[in-house]
Order: C-alpha cells, then structure tokens, then sequence
C-alpha cells in the first residue's frame, strides 16, 4: 500500500458534521401570548375603566386615617407572631412531653383552636363579656382577691391580640413540632451523652437545625396574618387598615375604590415580607447547600453582563 493510498484512507472515512437543530417549542409560545393578551386586556381595564376610581384612590391613600390603619396592622401583626411563636414553641415542646398530661393539654389546646374559624374566635373574645362580666384571680373555691371588669381588662386590641395569636400559636406549634423531629435523633443523642440537660440540647442543638424547615413555613404564617388582620372587623377594631378604607367607602358612596386601595397597601407590606423572607430562608440554608442560590440582584447583574458579585 503506497503513503498516498494511506493518507487517504482515513480522511474517506471522516463523517460530516452533525447539525444541531434547536428543539422547538410551540406550546410555550402559544402559552405566551395567551397570557400578554389577557395582561394587555386587564391593564386596558385597569387604565380607561373610571369605576376603579384611581384619581379617589390617590386622593385617600396616605390620608391620616389610612395611614394610622396601616400602623396599627403591622403592630397587630407583628404582636400576634410573638404571642403565636412563643407560646408555640412552648406548645410543641409540650406535644413532645412524655408527660400525658403535658402532650394531652397541648393536644387539646392545637385541636380546639385549630378547628374552629379564627373570625368566630375573634368574635368570642370581642363578646367574652357575654360570659364573664368580671375576671377574678384568687384561692380556688375561696375568696378571691383580684377582681377586674371584663371589659376593661379585655379591650378591643387586646380581644384582636388574643384571637389571632392564641390561634396562630396551634398552627406554629405544628410547624415547630415538625421542625424539631426533622432533626436527626443521633443529635440528641450526642448532646446526652456529653453531659448536657434536655432544655441545654433545645437551645444549642435541636433549635438551630430545626430552622431551617421552621423559617419557611413561619414566613408563610407572617404573610397570612398581615391579611387575616382584616377579619378584626368582627370585634370591630375600628383603627385597622381594612375598617377605616370600609369606613371611607361607606361615606363615600365608594366601596369598591377603598377596598382596591386597602388592597395595594396590603400587596405592598406582603411584598417586603415576601423580601425578607427569601433573605431568612437563604441565611438559614447555609448549612445544609453547598453553594447558596443567587439573589435576585445577582441573577440581574448576571444577565445584563455587569459581574456575579455579591
């Protein structure tokens, strides 16, 4: 066989290039244009219908009594997640009891509160006084020594505190429950042999780990009690946010309006929840990924070219 011969013959067996054609895809297109075309109809509306009433909505929407509406749902807000987280870490430890007293009174409590609608709760607080005109504190069976009015010692505040975090507290309780047997019993374990107590291997141990599957769902809880605040109505508490915006409707002739305008308040509040939310989650996955997922300042810088910094 000449050289020739050999220099052609594995230059006849070279196969052509593959051309890689990208895969189509007609559903996700399709899918596209339905959704701009019912975006473009609602903003449509949303501009050159008048019954939205923005330039009524503009006109009241940082209004002295709106303003105070929103005050006072964050801090009904904000309250009612300490009474729920607190009381529901104490109710999840006691679920954990081996004690049956214990594990059975915290049982009943998640049952009762659980089960029943937390407007008819809110509702039989506001109207406690239909049951105990008076509160008293004293020997059981004996004399009493503290005695207070019902209506004073249970004012409207204090009846929205009670129904939205002793409610809130059954359903955290499960969230820390579940959190707490996420956690590896080998842990536990541990921390027993090396000398430390049941509540040292809670705080330093369990707790910590059980974080990271607490936060998400709390976050969850955070976001639904801004909103549930607005069944306070019931007792009525008449400085929250979703009272006055009725309140101004009703005067005006304008409910619709007033109720958008209470809504946008409550989008904007959820939205920075949502925010910090993202930033908790990511904090506490730390120990569990390798490498954390991007923010979505990164995932920007990265798509306009700017850099992957931190």
């Amino acid at each position: 066989m000449s050289t020739d011969t050999a220099q052609e013959q594995p230059s006849a067996r070279e196969k052509p290039p593959i051309e890689a054609v990208p895969v189509r895809h007609p559903g996700r297109w399709i899918g596209a244009a339905i959704v701009a075309v019912f975006a473009a109809m609602l903003l449509h509306s949303l501009i050159t219908n008048p019954n939205w009433g923005w330039s009524l909505i503009g006109e009241w929407i940082f209004s002295p009594p709106i303003i105070k509406g929103v005050g006072v749902t964050i801090v009904l807000t904000i309250l009612s997640m300490i009474i729920g987280l607190v009381l529901g870490v104490l109710l999840a430890i006691m679920r954990l009891s081996p004690n049956p007293v214990m594990s059975g009174s915290a049982w009943v409590f998640v049952w009762a509160f659980r089960g029943t609608p937390v407007f008819v709760q809110l509702f039989l607080w506001a109207n406690v006084i239909a049951l105990y005109t008076t509160l008293s504190l004293g020997v059981p069976f004996g004399p009493e020594l503290f005695t207070f009015e019902t209506k004073t010692l249970i004012p409207a505040f204090v009846a929205a505190l009670l129904g939205l975090g002793l409610n809130e507290a059954a359903y955290m309780s499960e969230i820390v429950r579940a959190g707490i047997l996420s956690v590896d019993e080998g842990q536990e374990e541990a921390a027993t042999a090396v000398g430390m107590s049941r509540g040292q291997t809670l705080r330093h141990i369990v707790l910590p780990q059980a974080m990271r599957v607490i936060v998400p769902p709390t976050g969850n809880e955070t976001i639904s009690m801004l909103k549930t605040t607005s069944l306070v109505i019931a007792i009525p508490l008449t400085t929250e946010l979703f009272f006055q915006s009725s309140a101004i409707g009703n005067r005006l002739f304008q409910p619709f309006p007033m109720a958008v305008m209470a809504s946008v308040w409550y989008l904007f509040m959820t939205s920075i929840l949502m925010v910090g939310q993202y930033y908790l989650e990511r904090y506490y996955a730390k120990g569990a990924m390798r490498e954390l997922p991007p923010t979505p300042i990164q995932k920007w810088r990265k798509k306009l070219g700017i850099g992957g910094g931190k």
